[in-house]
């Protein structure tokens, strides 16, 4: 088997099963754990238990000799944790190995310093994250008809997902699950951990939410939304590190900061169109076997918590906004006071300055006088 590098070892090798051992090694060890799961597949009694955390589960497909090439659906079930931890795993594996060769390799390309290292890498593997499901969730979005069929978006409530949206969702919430051991993987400085952990938190909350209400369709969109005006602010993140010239960076934080605002909103728009206006057009009720929670508690919870969550985003980028002004106007100001306090001229220079502003026969003689005294000092 193919070893990966979690980390760059050092010369000393570290204890076994040390912290140091685990955190050089850790993208080794899951990815064994993970060849348990594979290696279980072909062993006719471990078989079923390996096909359990490996494939998707809860296919609702029913075929008949009519149509025996109907596309295949699922629901959701417990099965489905099962799926999460497998990709969970693969995971961590994944980003290690584009944590190594591609991510560390450009940081030191840069000489980045410390402070500026944790934000590059941290920008590099959102804005991965962030471009790859956006184009899985347009894929997504064209071909289940989503932007022509509008209104099945609350008409066709709860309606069973396509293999590539499930598995989509399986993904995203593999993902925001490894974010919680990456922070002990990359050794999180303590002023770090509460940011991260704050953002892996928000995006397990909403994707397990829409994933278990059977929100799955309007979830996609959404999540569609925010990952493109995330990855435009990371990419201007990214440009602000890498480029030296200032009217560059100038125009990719407008261009991020105006995709932000329309990702906002324009989550706000579509949320309150199928939570407050779709779902109400159809009839209301609870209904726990066939994955159906159409009643006002869980639509206005739903549709308050979207609200919410774009309140905060919003607050957080003025808040950003106004330090970024106030840090702007400091160094105007601080440049002008320099500007005026640059060492004086020299004395000749302050001469002919004062003998521009006398008259010229005034100019002349003084003139006369210097060289006068000047040949008798030699």
């Amino acid at each position: 088997m193919v070893t990966i590098k979690g980390r760059k070892s050092s010369n000393k090798n570290p204890p076994i099963l040390s912290h140091e051992f685990i955190i050089q090694n850790h993208a080794d060890i899951v990815s064994c754990v993970a060849m348990v799961f594979v290696v279980g597949l072909m062993v006719q009694v471990t078989s079923p238990w390996a096909y359990t955390f490996i494939a998707l589960q809860h296919n609702v497909t029913t075929t008949s000799p009519e149509n025996p090439t109907l596309p295949i659906k699922y629901t959701t079930g417990w099965k489905d944790a099962c799926a999460v931890f497998f990709y969970f795993l693969i995971t961590i594996v994944m980003h290690a190995v584009v944590q190594e060769y591609i991510f560390d390799k450009l940081s030191k390309r840069l000489h980045l310093s410390k402070s500026k290292h944790s934000k590059f890498n941290e920008s590099c593997q959102l804005i991965t994250f962030f471009v790859l499901s956006a184009i899985w969730g347009i894929d997504i979005i064209m071909r289940d008809n989503l932007v022509v069929n509008f209104k099945s978006l609350w008409e066709d409530y709860p309606g069973a997902m396509s293999f590539s949206l499930k598995l989509f969702f399986i993904g995203q919430l593999a993902y925001w699950l490894h974010c919680y051991p990456e922070l002990y993987f990359q050794r999180a400085k303590k002023e770090e951990l509460l940011p991260r952990i704050v953002l892996a938190s928000i995006g397990l909350f909403f994707c397990t939410g829409a994933y278990v209400l059977n929100f799955q369709h309007v979830g996609v969109i959404l999540l569609v939304l925010s990952y493109l005006g995330d990855a435009v602010q990371h990419g201007a993140r990214l440009i602000h590190f890498v480029s030296q010239n200032e009217k560059s960076t100038r125009l990719a934080f407008m261009v991020a900061n105006t995709a932000f605002i329309l990702a906002r909103v324009a989550s706000v728009g579509l949320s309150g169109l199928v939570f407050f206006y779709g779902l109400g057009q159809i009839e209301r009720s609870f209904d726990y076997a066939t994955g159906k929670f159409n009643i006002p508690a869980v639509q206005f919870s739903a549709l308050g918590a979207i609200l919410l969550f774009q309140a905060y985003l919003l607050y957080h980028f003025m808040k950003r906004q106004i330090r970024y002004a106030r840090e702007n106007k400091t160094s105007i100001v601080s440049k002008s006071k320099s500007s005026k306090l640059r060492p004086k001229k020299k004395d000749g220079k302050k001469a002919a300055s004062e003998d521009d502003e006398l008259p010229e026969v005034d100019q002349a003689t003084k003139k006369n006088l210097r060289s006068r005294s000047s040949t008798k000092a030699k």
